[in-house]
């Protein structure tokens, strides 16, 4: 019983070791390229700097409809 306890604990360990590559293989393939959504880095940039504009122009446009800042030609 305890003669092969050794080599029992030895082959549990390379079966998780090998398991955790599998895993970390896997997450490696998830974005091959640099693409994430389906879009390369640049792509990515452009939407961020409009979704950056789309932001400041609502915020200030609400701003200006409850009242909290005044354009200066009224």
């Amino acid at each position: 019983m305890f003669d092969d306890l050794r080599q029992q604990a030895d082959q549990a360990d390379r079966d998780e070791n090998q398991a955790e590559d599998e895993f970390i293989s896997e997450e490696d393939d998830r974005y091959p390229g640099g693409y994430f959504l389906g879009m390369t880095p640049p792509q990515r940039f452009i939407i961020s700097i409009m979704l950056l504009i789309m932001v400041c122009l609502l915020g200030t446009l609400f701003m200006l409809v409850t009242g909290k800042i005044w354009p200066t030609f009224m």
